[in-house]
């Protein structure tokens, strides 16, 4: 039923049935692979079941704590975030569904997690979404129900819930990227020009790509995308959004992966 919606019809039902999230788990047909009881919270978008098992909720990324790692900070807003976890999901089963990849480098499952109590199978991403206590956050081996997660965060964008009214979290100009290295981000500006140099795609946000924002493309990245009828040349002239870690070469950049990691706002 969701994917049916129209944007305006979707944004409509969600004024009027805010936060808990949008989805049932009876609107999903595919997927279904485990379930566990929830024992334990460790952060925004992480938990433990009872099996042992870690879970990482797939798709998002909720403010972090720092988890008693050295040279790491609380993220603003991290402990709320936990605290609505645990509202949502401690002591209660969970169904997992698995739509890509099933483990990250640590081991934890990657999943998307539905309520199992109850007769409403309410979506755990849809709801940390909703209530503006996570980013979209998704990868090219786990794309599943990307686009949904983007008009959930975009409404809590537009009424500044949750992370969305604090400073740490806003949306950047591509003139900052420079002061945010080596963290994840939003970032917007307009491409001045798409190119491809020995098959990698470029979208350079400059007139200088030695010191410009740039986002980068891999050869069978760019590949991908025009399987996916996305030519790169396209971007030139939009003014778009694009999400991911910023590193530095050559200038800022974020390499993206997929296409949902760059959104078109105007021509």
């Amino acid at each position: 039923m969701a994917r049916r919606l129209s944007l305006l019809s979707f944004l409509c039902l969600l004024i009027a049935f805010p936060p808990p999230g949008f989805a049932a788990e009876k609107t999903v047909k595919e997927g279904v692979a485990a379930q566990g009881l929830v024992r334990e919270i460790i952060d925004g978008d992480t938990l433990i079941l009872e099996s042992g098992d870690a879970v990482r909720l797939v798709g998002v990324q909720a403010p972090k704590l720092s988890l008693g790692r050295p040279r790491v900070t609380d993220q603003p807003l991290a402990a709320v975030a936990k605290r609505a976890l645990a509202e949502i999901a401690l002591g209660k089963k969970m169904r997992l569904r698995f739509f890509g990849r099933r483990r990250d480098r640590h081991g934890r499952l990657l999943a998307h997690l539905f309520v199992a109590d109850g007769d409403k199978g309410e979506w755990v991403q849809g709801r940390l979404l909703a209530q503006g206590l996570a980013r979209v956050y998704s990868f090219a081996d786990n794309r599943a129900w990307v686009a949904e997660m983007l008009a959930l965060e975009r409404a809590a964008r537009a009424q500044k819930r949750g992370i969305w009214a604090h400073p740490f979290y806003q949306v950047i100009d591509v003139q900052k990227a420079d002061e945010r290295l080596d963290r994840f981000e939003l970032v917007e500006g307009r491409v001045r020009k798409a190119a491809v140099v020995k098959g990698r795609g470029y979208l350079n946000f400059g007139d200088d790509w030695r010191e410009d924002f740039t986002i980068v493309l891999a050869p069978k990245v760019r590949r991908a995308f025009e399987r996916e009828g996305i030519d790169i040349s396209a971007y030139a002239g939009k003014r778009v959004r694009v999400r991911g870690w910023i590193t530095r070469y050559n200038g800022p950049m974020i390499e993206a992966t997929h296409p949902e990691q760059i959104e078109i706002l105007s021509d």
